[in-house]
């Protein structure tokens, strides 16, 4: 196994046209697991420690670019109102040594399932900004998964960013492990109320081959919300629709049995999660909006 180590950001670019299999490593906390187990043996390992700029971020007047190998820690420290979805996942990362280590950019070349990031992300409607030798494009989180642990990037593409709506709602961020650290999700589950387009998303992870939203549930609840003025009275958000967003996101999973939980379970537990975080997102956007009605 060669180690490649670029200096700069061309350089990693010219190394990834050069050897199209090169497998890169910044924190390096999926990619060694996988390596020390035997799971997997690249021929080229494409160190990016030495480019700096993956490690910046800037939050624009709408959103935030994040550099790929941002640290989780950093999330937590400095861009909790920005992105207070990513910052809740961000906490239920392993541990603090990881979270100082890794980053969401390894989270999203790795593409697992069960990666904690990417239920935040899909919730928020992240963009991910992937750049070779022949140029750079920006890939919708909706697109970026498309199968189990393979992702939209071709052969030659490294991920330079991600980019982040701000939060102009309340978010939230739900897990569920076999113990409370160190611990790869049974399942996971976001949600953002986006007041300014009157819209909810979802991401659901570690329920179906890939990281996915619950697009039924999501324009069930959307069209309950408008139906009933809640985004303007603020009024509590009644059972029954609460019940039937939980259930359908619960229908969206496309879950296994494995070692850490059913499918059975995972189906009850991201249906558990959606009614929670829907129930505490929505008592957030209540009290922090002014409405002329139905706040307690």
């Amino acid at each position: 196994m060669d180690f490649l180590r670029p200096a700069s950001w061309e350089e990693a670019l010219a190394a990834k046209a050069e050897h199209p299999t090169a497998v890169p490593i910044a924190g390096g906390t999926d990619v060694m697991v996988e390596i020390n187990f035997d799971h997997r043996r690249p021929e080229y390992l494409l160190d990016l420690n030495r480019v700096g700029e993956l490690s910046d971020w800037e939050a624009g007047e709408e959103s935030v670019r994040l550099g790929a190998s941002v640290p989780y820690t950093k999330i937590m420290e400095h861009l909790r109102g920005e992105l207070p979805g990513l910052a809740l996942a961000s906490h239920t990362v392993a541990s603090p040594q990881i979270r100082n280590r890794g980053g969401v950019g390894g989270n999203l070349g790795t593409a697992s399932p069960a990666g904690d990031a990417h239920p935040a992300l899909l919730a928020a409607g992240a963009e991910v900004e992937a750049e070779s030798v022949r140029g750079t494009r920006l890939i919708p989180i909706d697109e970026f998964y498309t199968g189990v642990k393979r992702n939209a990037l071709a052969p030659d593409e490294l991920i330079r960013a991600v980019h982040i709506k701000k939060a102009d709602g309340p978010q939230q961020y739900s897990k569920v492990g076999t113990r409370n650290a160190m611990v790869i999700a049974v399942c996971a589950f976001g949600l953002a109320l986006h007041p300014s387009t009157r819209t909810v998303r979802t991401g659901i992870g570690s329920a179906a081959p890939t990281p996915v939203r619950a697009k039924t549930a999501e324009e069930f609840l959307n069209a309950a919300l408008e139906e009933g003025g809640f985004w303007d009275n603020g009024r509590i958000i009644t059972p029954s629709v609460a019940k039937q967003f939980a259930d359908l996101c619960a229908a969206a999973c496309n879950p296994i049995d494995d070692v850490r939980g059913t499918a059975s379970y995972r189906r009850h537990a991201v249906g558990i999660m959606a009614r929670r975080t829907l129930t505490w997102t929505w008592e957030s956007y209540r009290g922090g909006a002014a409405h002329t009605e139905g706040v307690a």
